[in-house]
């Protein structure tokens, strides 16, 4: 079988480019012993993905230069010399941003057969879900009366964290740029406001007013994924004692100076603010309680998956592109199969 992988040929600065990449056609060689041949249906591209492309320590390794990129994806299994894996499983992974693969059985998780399409174990059923709720239940320990700020609402995780706050029964701020994502927040998920950032000459007057146009002192819990002028607007209109949860923060993930912003953050100090960064991977032991949760919130139509689908290893790079650009409404995903 063949396949065609995208490798990460050379270290990018700033926004990367497609000269940064390459596609290469490889040929997967005879099942070892203890190895899963699999075909991808669906991978998908997250925000995190550019600081693997930097030779940096973190805590996940960085890409490799001249080797297959690594992401979510599901696939079935073609073929398998593992006895817990039969042809026609379906499978999730962390080796996307490819066709097929073999693995060792380990790579590997058997996906159980709850009613869910396959993709949702990249979106709401899978590591997005569980980063929005772990984020907003654990981290930011959500409580009665609490209102909610979400930066970056429109996206994959963000447009979790509003559905997942507006069943619970709170007010939900949420910002996001664009008509298409403004009407999205507001009409479909039901939040109680919405910033249209790039429509707001300053954020943190965009906020007050919404603050109190819903008749709220403040914010209770804030859920970060864009970072710089919207982290400053938080800590702003925080109450006391208010919650951070840092879940991402895209906009600096291409900066090549140093951020200029927030400018205040002593207000952490003296708000007593707590603040916390974090990543799902840290809170899989929470996962059977979560998948359980979201799965009776989606068959009661009460959390809905929202998706944008790009066709084709060939658009990829189109879609991680369109992360930065705000081209994604919902999770970002590629159909492989």
């Amino acid at each position: 079988m063949q396949s065609r992988d995208i490798h990460l040929k050379r270290r990018p600065v700033g926004m990367p480019v497609p000269e940064d990449f390459e596609t290469v056609v490889t040929t997967l060689p005879e099942l070892a012993e203890g190895e899963v041949q699999v075909r991808n249906s669906w991978m998908a591209v997250d925000p995190a993905m550019r600081g693997r492309m930097n030779d940096a320590k973190s805590y996940i390794p960085p890409f490799a230069l001249g080797a297959p990129m690594e992401g979510p994806a599901v696939g079935t299994v073609v073929a398998s010399r593992d006895p817990g894996f039969a042809p026609g499983d379906i499978v999730s992974s962390r080796l996307g941003w490819r066709e097929a693969f073999n693995a060792p059985a380990n790579a590997l998780r058997v996906r159980p057969d709850i009613g869910l399409p396959p993709q949702a174990y990249l979106g709401f059923a899978g590591v997005t879900g569980l980063t929005a709720y772990a984020g907003l239940l654990k981290i930011a320990a959500l409580k009665p009366g609490d209102v909610v700020f979400v930066s970056g609402a429109a996206g994959g995780v963000g447009s979790i964290v509003c559905q997942i706050a507006k069943l619970k029964g709170h007010k939900v701020i949420a910002a996001a740029g664009g008509a298409q994502k403004t009407a999205y927040l507001k009409d479909t998920l039901g939040v109680d406001a919405v910033i249209d950032y790039k429509a707001e000459t300053n954020l943190t007057k965009a906020l007050a007013r919404d603050v109190k146009a819903i008749g709220a002192t403040g914010i209770d819990v804030y859920f970060e994924n864009v970072g710089g002028e919207h982290l400053q607007a938080a800590l702003a209109l925080a109450n006391p004692f208010a919650r951070f949860a840092i879940c991402g923060m895209i906009s600096q993930y291409n900066v090549t100076e140093a951020p200029t912003v927030p400018r205040n953050l002593t207000l952490i100090m003296v708000k007593s603010i707590r603040m916390e960064g974090f990543i799902a991977l840290n809170h899989m032991d929470i996962e059977p309680h979560f998948l359980a949760d979201v799965t009776a919130w989606h068959k009661a139509g009460l959390l809905t998956a929202t998706e944008t689908v790009h066709e084709g290893i060939d658009h990829a790079l189109d879609a991680f592109f369109g992360l930065f650009s705000g081209a994604n409404l919902g999770r970002m995903l590629v159909k492989l199969g």
